[in-house]
């Protein structure tokens, strides 16, 4: 398993607030270093939200050396466009980007997330009511979340590819090209869903760079507008995912039938809505989109700009949602070519790991754990570097800690010891001793 979070050791000062932001308890800080269990970690950013000394950061690709080996075939995230104040409209961006050596890619990824919405929108009606509701897979920090804490909805989830990887084999299909491409991500979620996809199926991208990087390199650089004209086509219906409630709303268009729909962004929401789903509680509902980020993506840890002002941009954007006849017909041929957006296996859960190998051994530490769990205080302060009193516990079954790395424990310890010396300052040797 892999992450995309980055660690710099010398600047972190042991405060682990890192510790207590993540929802997976996938952090330890021991001797002062930060340590992050792979198979536990979903790329929220949470912790890179909580650090203010920078001993986190984005592990992406770096986009001045990527730059400067010419054109730039360049997959955008629905969040890019927002970032801009003054060229943000999709064809524009691509219009005055090209000047600047960056080709986006809009057509193919209009394309890929039209026909990941038009897909979804007919699996959803061919399900019975049973089945649903189904839930968007779009954000990989929440299928992350699903296979680690709620293995039961992972049939749930909808078997369509992630839109940006359809958008790129798309390309190179229609290119036939094998050429390096580059996606913008606004989280480091993103990054992990190119560099270690869902599944076993490799990705069609090479190239991650964080958003905050792109845009601030852009801007730095001096780009103009060429134009202040209103661009010929503003009614891009694919930005709109930026956003909480756009990926429900393009889906609910493209569908046959009137659709029952929720969305929610932040993990607290989305924990409490998986939660409510595990228990059976959303019957009548055909659809789920979940976003761990406020707002949606607009909200993730490397988007730049202000996810409100962000927001407030992309909700006014001018949509079409009627499809003419013949771009219908193209996605519906697309649509039976199953081989370019349908998931080629199902998601995994993912596992904890074991406390052995061996059942009996495991048995036998689960007791111990249990036992020393018992004797903690409870109050998951982080001071031993642990999220949790249980983690504590699991790490002293493994022999990752010990009990006095309980700061409480340490001194019940000292106590105990203390009053051993003073009552030991009392006793004579019975040599000495003198009958009274």
């Amino acid at each position: 398993m892999a992450h995309s979070i980055r660690i710099s050791y010398s600047p972190c000062h042991g405060c682990v607030n890192c510790i207590k932001s993540c929802p997976t308890e996938a952090i330890r800080v021991i001797n002062g270093s930060i340590a992050i269990i792979k198979d536990l970690c979903v790329d929220c950013g949470e912790c890179l939200r909580a650090c203010a000394r920078k001993a986190l950061g984005l592990d992406d690709d770096d986009w001045d050396l990527i730059h400067a080996h010419g054109s730039v075939e360049a997959l955008p995230d629905p969040t890019f466009f927002a970032q801009f104040g003054s060229f943000w409209f999709p064809d524009y961006a691509k219009k005055t980007l090209a000047d600047n050596n960056i080709d986006l890619l809009i057509d193919e990824t209009e394309l890929a997330f039209d026909l990941s919405a038009f897909a979804a929108a007919k699996i959803i009606e061919e399900m019975s009511p049973d089945q649903l509701p189904l839930i968007s897979a779009y954000c990989p920090s929440v299928i992350g979340l699903i296979q680690l804490q709620f293995p039961e909805l992972l049939s749930r989830i909808v078997p369509v590819k992630n839109p940006l990887e359809i958008a790129a084999s798309i390309w190179k299909q229609k290119m036939n090209s094998y050429a390096p491409m580059t996606l913008f991500a606004p989280c480091p979620a993103k990054i992990t869903l190119v560099r270690e996809p869902t599944g076993n199926e490799p990705s069609s991208i090479q190239h991650i760079v964080s958003l905050r990087k792109v845009v601030h390199s852009l801007l730095a650089s001096g780009i103009k507008a060429s134009s202040y004209e209103k661009p010929t086509r503003s009614n891009r219906r694919f930005p709109t995912w930026g956003m909480r409630g756009g990926e429900t709303r393009h889906i609910s268009k493209f569908a046959g039938r009137e659709l029952t729909v929720i969305a929610v962004s932040g993990l607290r929401n989305t924990k409490d809505l998986l939660r409510q789903l595990e228990l059976g509680r959303l019957r009548g509902v055909d659809f789920v989109e979940c976003r761990t980020c406020d707002l949606g993506c607009f909200g993730g840890v490397a988007v730049p700009e202000s996810r409100f002002l962000a927001h407030l941009r992309n909700r006014h954007i001018e949509t079409e949602w009627q499809l003419p006849p013949k771009y219908r017909g193209e996605l519906e041929e697309l649509r039976s070519m199953q081989k370019i957006w349908r998931t080629r296996e199902p998601i995994p859960s993912k596992q904890r790991l074991p406390l052995s190998s061996d059942l009996s051994e495991a048995m036998s530490r689960m007791k111990q754990m249990k036992a020393i769990f018992a004797e903690m205080p409870h109050i998951d302060c982080g001071a031993c570097g642990r999220p949790s009193c249980k983690a504590m516990a699991e790490d002293i079954v493994r022999e990752q800690g010990e009990i006095t790395d309980c700061i409480f424990k340490l001194r019940e310890d000292i106590s105990s010891l203390a009053n051993q010396i003073l009552s030991l300052a009392d006793v004579q040797p019975h040599t000495i001793q003198r009958k009274r």
